[in-house]
């Protein structure tokens, strides 16, 4: 079921996943039960697909998507395995996600949805009534799409930020934090994040010392855009820092930061830490205002806040918070960053989020704590792992 995936696109355009690309074309071959063909996909500019379009269908100026069917709907021995070819234009279909209030990456899915069934033999131009099948087929194959897992596997970072809230609570030296995110790691976990907080309510200083030393994976330095904070990443150096907002009276994390609203202040912290060669992530809220904001401010990932995705009280809530969080990591890697999500997924929500070509890593720390209590933290480590397979 090979996808022969071509791009010819000016620089200036949107960056295209093209995992998700080849993907979702592998997916529909899929649901459509042709995985013994090859499927050719070719993202280009409008002049390419103009040049196609006066050549083959004489018409003049460009469109969304051309299909060229080898079967014509039969699988005839003449066409063997090859099923045809779908030409997309980027850009047309930029601007039509643009009207549309969509992603380039969700409208490309739409395209390549319809350009498979005009190969597949379906045409909407035949008739009303061919064309209301075959927008029936295409309602179907984006709702199956839309529940598929992903190919890849996404990875997992474990924030042990509440070993050290138990070890506080007693004022002693146990449980430890730095021996916790050994066991993560063993068990599977490619990134330990800890939150040093300006009141020191759980990690230490001491804390993110040793697991500079010990963590064999990444080290992910959550903070507060604090001199002091600041000063203390930049002469520790870890893998990677995460600025969030930080409130003293917060339980936890409470909201994304708002970039928009000090974008030179944090341009100015991103430069200083990219300067020490350690890259920046922002802890924001699914919002198109913040992603563009942290493009600006040169940061390399956003992390998305699952948050409101993770406490909705029903199922419409949930959808409507996830659309979002699949919007939001699709527009912010088209526009050159990096993609990671967390808070508040656990052992009930994390599977679709991490069902994301777009996310990269997921955060997780509360669920899988609370888990460890019942079944050990290796064991609860290893089942959130398999919930993102």
């Amino acid at each position: 079921m090979p996808i022969l995936l071509s791009i010819d696109l000016p620089e200036s355009g949107p960056q295209i996943n093209n995992l998700f690309i080849r993907n979702t074309a592998e997916q529909l071959l899929r649901l459509t039960g042709r995985t013994a063909y090859e499927l050719s996909v070719l993202l280009v500019a409008d002049k390419h697909i103009a040049d196609l379009n006066k050549l083959w269908r004489q018409k003049k100026g460009p469109t969304n998507v051309l299909a060229f069917s080898l079967t014509e709907g039969q699988d005839t021995e003449m066409a063997g395995n090859l099923l045809g070819d779908i030409v997309i234009s980027v850009e047309t279909a930029g601007r039509e996600a643009k009207r549309e209030g969509k992603t380039v990456h969700q409208h490309l899915t739409v395209l390549l949805v319809h350009g498979l069934l005009h190969l597949l033999g379906h045409d909407h131009e035949r008739s009303v009534d061919e064309a209301a099948i075959m927008f029936d087929k295409e309602q179907e194959l984006l709702e199956k799409l839309r529940t598929q897992r992903r190919l890849e596997m996404i990875r997992l970072a474990v924030n042990v930020d509440h070993i050290a809230t138990l070890r506080e609570a007693r004022g002693i030296r146990e449980p430890d934090p730095v021996l916790a995110a050994g066991i993560c790691e063993l068990a599977g976990a490619e990134g330990i994040v800890v939150h040093l907080r300006e009141d020191r309510r759980h990690i230490q200083d001491r804390d993110v010392i040793l697991l500079r030393q010990t963590v064999q994976t990444k080290l992910n330095l959550e903070m507060g855009a604090t001199k002091e904070i600041i000063d203390f990443a930049l002469d520790l150096k870890p893998d990677i820092v995460t600025l969030v907002p930080e409130k003293r009276k917060e339980l936890t994390t409470e909201g994304g930061l708002n970039v928009a609203g000090q974008q030179k202040k944090i341009s100015s912290v991103i430069a200083r830490m990219n300067k020490a060669g350690i890259p920046v992530s922002l802890f924001i809220d699914p919002d198109s205002r913040q992603i563009q904001a942290s493009g600006r401010a040169g940061a390399t990932f956003v992390e998305i806040h699952t948050g409101c995705y993770s406490d909705a009280g029903n199922e419409e809530e949930m959808e409507r918070e996830f659309d979002q969080i699949a919007a939001a990591a699709q527009e912010a890697y088209e526009n050159g960053l990096r993609v990671n999500a967390g808070h508040g997924l656990n052992y009930v929500n994390t599977s679709r989020v991490a069902a994301l070509e777009t996310i990269e890593e997921l955060s997780i720390g509360h669920a899988i704590m609370a888990r460890a209590i019942f079944v050990g933290l290796d064991q609860a480590v290893r089942e959130m792992l398999a919930l993102m397979i």
